[in-house]
């Protein structure tokens, strides 16, 4: 992010672009023109520096979309201790329409989507250089197609799923209204938006969404839909050739101030620009936060039989209220990691144990390759039967002591067919609510089952 302070500077712009497309908004008098906005190559160019940043406030990937998924679907194992009244609506399952932190997560990713089909727009204005304007367009897809995907996960049911908007919107007098799309056109924009980003981005891009990146995101995606053998593929491949590795412990994947050595995709925080709110609500207020809004409980402990598992202590005192806090966000400036290859591994054990595959490493060595980082006991392979060895729940078990904290928990139980406190995968509660700003300006949308 530091490369884009003063790129972030073309305010006008980026205050016109902002407004999220489903708002049935008048664009301020003050604002340049539509026309004016994509009118050469450096002002697309800045439309895409303005998606990233947009994507990277705390209403959603700044941390607001990894804390409410975890308060949505953590169960016992976290407590919300915090003030504010939104996310303890999220943790009681008694979400009101009127949530605001659930509002503007929804806002922030159609503004986010608004851009990047800004850019997909008026990818002719990239006329330096066929490489040039592939790397554009695979960035705009993989950001769009991240934000559809979360987009879906928390506000689709069933065969609902969200507003899908592939054109990008400049005149905000017309009329928007907009009913949601079926969740298999979500999923296939979202399929085809990161197929085409991984062929068409680069190897290696700075700390921008890369091949890797969108091939990372295409697995995460292919896990959720239950299509094992193409998230296989892209989990393996990009344990082979992302050139990304494990850190060397547990803690450094953590708190840093530049990417890790594991860093698929990570959102870029300095003392300047970017935002990270895990650090408001999980961190004390030495490290930053409120105190410690989102304590762990002793619940989540009984993950750690063995005690050699430094995840199992990566946790430290309020230094205000002595409650246990999670030891992954204690420095303010550190960027948030996306997307982490930890998780590729675990996918690639996931998958090839559903296949009765050893596609690129068995799942029992996939299981230990994250448990030796670690420091846990390795598991033992008896008798060659892998189904003997381990089953989907010990590596969901692995998943939530290796992924704990960073958005997975919901999905998981969803995903699996799990319950938690007490509501099954597929109940309404679980899912959250069209925000009531949404209903009433855009006739035309349907309310989640369960809200009124």
């Amino acid at each position: 992010m530091r490369q884009l302070i003063n790129t972030l500077s073309f305010g006008l712009l980026f205050c016109c672009l902002t407004a999220c497309g489903d708002r049935l908004e008048l664009a301020p008098e003050q604002s340049i023109s539509g026309e004016l906005a994509t009118a050469t190559e450096a002002n697309v160019r800045n439309i895409l520096v303005g998606a990233y940043a947009e994507a990277g406030k705390d209403e959603s990937y700044g941390g607001q979309m990894q804390f409410m998924a975890d308060l949505l679907g953590a169960g016992d194992r976290i407590s919300w201790v915090g003030t504010f009244l939104d996310p303890r609506q999220v943790v009681t399952k008694d979400i009101l329409t009127d949530n605001n932190f659930i509002a503007l997560f929804w806002n922030n990713h159609y503004a986010t989507i608004n851009q990047a089909n800004l850019v997909l727009d008026n990818l002719d204005k990239i006329e330096s250089d066929p490489e040039e304007r592939n790397r554009i367009e695979g960035e705009a897809r993989f950001l769009r197609g991240l934000c559809y995907f979360d987009l879906v996960r928390h506000f689709g049911s069933g065969d609902m799923g969200v507003p899908l908007r592939t054109t990008g919107i400049s005149d905000y007098a017309v009329d928007l209204s907009l009913d949601r799309s079926p969740t298999s056109a979500i999923y296939d924009l979202i399929l085809a938006d990161l197929q085409t980003s991984v062929d068409i981005l680069p190897g290696s891009n700075s700390f921008f969404a890369d091949e890797y990146s969108a091939q990372a995101l295409l697995a995460r995606v292919n896990l959720q839909l239950g299509n094992y053998e193409v998230a296989r593929t892209a989990a393996n491949n990009v344990i082979l050739n992302s050139g990304r590795m494990l850190t060397a412990d547990y803690a450094g994947a953590f708190n840093n101030d530049e990417n890790s050595t594991e860093d698929l995709f990570a959102f870029q925080v300095t003392s300047q620009d970017g935002q990270n709110d895990l650090i408001n609500h999980y961190a004390d207020e030495e490290n930053g936060g409120r105190g410690g809004d989102i304590i762990v409980t002793d619940a989540y402990l009984t993950l750690f039989t063995d005690t050699l598992d430094v995840r199992g202590d990566y946790f430290y005192a309020s230094r205000q209220s002595g409650n246990r806090l999670t030891g992954k966000y204690s420095n303010q400036f550190g960027n948030i990691a996306l997307i982490r290859l930890a998780e590729m591994y675990l996918i690639r054990a996931e998958t090839n144990l559903r296949l009765d595959t050893e596609v690129g490493a068995s799942p029992l060595a996939d299981l230990n390759t994250i448990r030796a980082r670690a420091g846990a006991e390795l598991l033992e392979d008896d008798d060659d039967n892998i189904e003997d060895d381990i089953s989907i729940n010990t590596i969901l078990e692995e998943r939530f002591r290796e992924l704990a904290f960073e958005g997975f928990f919901i999905h998981d139980i969803r995903r699996l067919g799990l319950s938690v406190d007490g509501f099954d995968a597929d109940a309404n509660e679980l899912v959250f609510p069209i925000p009531q700003s949404e209903i009433d300006t855009n006739p035309a949308i349907t309310q989640n089952p369960g809200y009124n």
